[in-house]
C-alpha cells in the first residue's frame, strides 16, 4: 500500500512538474510574436497551448531517452523519481521568480543525476549517455539556431530591402504566426515526452511495466500533453519579457528567423530523440537574429545571465534532487518522507506565492508588447 501511494504523489508530482514546465517554457514559443504585436498575448497563449498538446503526440523517442539513457534503470525506484521531480520543480520556479530562461530539461535531468547519486553512487549515472544526449545537443542546437537565425535574417532584409517597412512588417508579422506555431508544435513533441519518460520510468520501477517491455501508456500521454497545455496556457509572464525584449529590440522579420530556425533545430532533435532545452534554442536563434543585424543590437549582459543559469541548471538542480531524495529517507522506504517532504514543497511554493501576490505583481500582460 505504501509502495502505491508512492507510485501516486511522483505521477502527481510529474505532471506538477509539467505544468511549471508549460509555463516556464511559454516564453519559447510566444515571446517573440508578442513583441513585435503579431499576435495579441491571449491569443499567443492560447494557440501554443493548443499545439503544446498537438505535438505531445507526434513521437515519442525522447520520452524513451529520458527513461533508458541518463540513469541506469535498476536503480530506479519510485522515490529516486519523486526526488529528481522535486529538483526539476524547484529549478523551474527558481528561474521563473527571477524572469531567467532556463532548461526544464535539464533540470529534469540533473535532478534525476542527483537524486539517483545520492540514491545509489556515481556507478548508476550514465555519463556517457548524459554527454551525448544532453551536453552535446546543449552545445550544439543554439549555436546552431544562431546561425541559422542570422543566416536567416540577412537574406530576410536582402530580399526586401527596398520595400516599405510597413508592408514588409505586415508580412513578417503573418509569418509570424506559422513560425510561431511550427515552434509550439515542436516544443511539445520535445518536452511533453520529458514528463511521459519519467512516468514510465516510475511504472517501471514500481512493477507496472515490464523493463523489457519499454512503451508510454495512452493515459500517460494524455495526461503529459494535457498538462503541459494547461501549463502553457497559464503563461510565464516574467520569462516572455526577458525573451521578448530585454534581449534585443526586435523586429517582426527577426522574430520571424528566430522562430523558424527555432522550430527547425528542435524537430530534427525530436526525431533523433535527443531531449533539447527549447530555451536555449529559443534564445540562441534571437540572439543569432540580433547579432545579424549589429552586434551591438544584442544586450550582452542579459544574455550574460541567462548563459549563467544555463550552466547552473544542471548542477543545481541534481543537488536539490539529491537533497529532496536524502530528507524522504529519514523516514525510511516507506510513503511517510515522500509525503512529509510533498508537504513541505507545497508550503514553501504557497508562501512564496503569498508574499508575491502581497507585492504586487512585478508586470502585467500587456508589458511584452512594449517591445
Amino acid at each position: 500500500m505504501d509502495s502505491d501511494i508512492v507510485l501516486y504523489i511522483v505521477v502527481a508530482t510529474a505532471l506538477a512538474f509539467d505544468f511549471t514546465n508549460g509555463f516556464h517554457d511559454t516564453a519559447n514559443a510566444i515571446a517573440t510574436s508578442i513583441s513585435t504585436r503579431a499576435m495579441s498575448p491571449r491569443a499567443a497563449v492560447l494557440m501554443s497551448a493548443v499545439l503544446n498538446f498537438a505535438g505531445a503526440f507526434i513521437s515519442l523517442e525522447v520520452a524513451a531517452t529520458v527513461a533508458k539513457g541518463i540513469v541506469e534503470a535498476n536503480a530506479v525506484t519510485p522515490t529516486v523519481v519523486f526526488g529528481g521531480l522535486i529538483g526539476a520543480i524547484a529549478w523551474n520556479l527558481a528561474t521563473w521568480w527571477f524572469g531567467l530562461p532556463s532548461s526544464s530539461s535539464h533540470a529534469l535531468i540533473g535532478g534525476m543525476v542527483g537524486s539517483a547519486f545520492v540514491a545509489q553512487g556515481a556507478k548508476v549515472i550514465e555519463f556517457d549517455g548524459i554527454l551525448e544526449k544532453v551536453v552535446i545537443p546543449a552545445v550544439i542546437a543554439p549555436t546552431l539556431a544562431f546561425a541559422v537565425a542570422g543566416i536567416s535574417i540577412l537574406v530576410a532584409y536582402r530580399v526586401v530591402g527596398r520595400q516599405r517597412p510597413g508592408v514588409v512588417n505586415r508580412g513578417y508579422r503573418l509569418g509570424q504566426l506559422v513560425s510561431g506555431a511550427m515552434f509550439s508544435l515542436a516544443h511539445g513533441t520535445n518536452d511533453a515526452q520529458k514528463t511521459m519518460g519519467i512516468i514510465t520510468l516510475a511504472l517501471i520501477a514500481h512493477g507496472n511495466i515490464a523493463a523489457n517491455d519499454f512503451h508510454v501508456p495512452t493515459w500517460v500521454v494524455i495526461c503529459s500533453a494535457s498538462a503541459i497545455s494547461l501549463g502553457t496556457y497559464s503563461g510565464g509572464w516574467r520569462i516572455i519579457r526577458t525573451m521578448g525584449s530585454r534581449i534585443i529590440k526586435m523586429d517582426p522579420a527577426q522574430g520571424f528567423s528566430a522562430q523558424g530556425a527555432g522550430a527547425a533545430v528542435v524537430l530534427t532533435a525530436s526525431h533523433l530523440g535527443f531531449p533539447l532545452s527549447t530555451t536555449h534554442v529559443i534564445s540562441g536563434g534571437v540572439m543569432g537574429a540580433g547579432a545579424a543585424k549589429r552586434l551591438s543590437a544584442v544586450r550582452w549582459g542579459v544574455a550574460g545571465n541567462i548563459a549563467l543559469a544555463w550552466l547552473l541548471t544542471l548542477p543545481c538542480s541534481a543537488v536539490i534532487g539529491g537533497v529532496a531524495y536524502a530528507l524522504t529517507q529519514l523516514f525510511g522506504d516507506d510513503a511517510a518522507g515522500v509525503v512529509l517532504v510533498t508537504l513541505l514543497v507545497i508550503g514553501l511554493v504557497a508562501a512564496a506565492f503569498a508574499t508575491r501576490v502581497r507585492r504586487g505583481p512585478a508586470i502585467t500582460t500587456a508589458a511584452p508588447a512594449e517591445g
